[in-house]
């Protein structure tokens, strides 16, 4: 099993990767590159079935050592607020959002 490099992550990012803005809660704002997905996920409403977004944003964890829940993120003009981080171990960092 190979083992993934920084320099690996860095590329993932540079193929796939769209330009974002982080700001910590009382912190200065920085240009990182995320993965974004806005998938469409079915809500079971009980009798009511419905779809909603879920916004996430993968990036180095690097970029975002110390994101927590209420930091902002800026995508293609978008103003999101993280919910949730989700650090894989790996190097990589998935934010759930919500859009302001």
């Amino acid at each position: 099993m190979a083992v993934e490099l920084a320099s690996d992550r860095l590329a993932l990012l540079a193929d796939f990767g769209v330009s974002a803005t982080y700001t910590p809660a009382g912190g200065s704002a920085s240009s990182i590159t995320v993965i974004f997905d806005r998938d469409y996920q079915a809500v079971d409403g009980g009798s009511i079935q419905f779809a909603t977004t879920e916004p996430m944003a993968m990036c180095r964890t690097s970029d975002v050592s110390g994101a927590a829940q209420g930091d902002a993120l800026v995508v293609s003009g978008v103003d999101y607020t993280i919910q949730v981080v989700m650090d894989d171990g790996t190097g990589m960092t998935t934010l759930a959002l919500s859009e302001d």
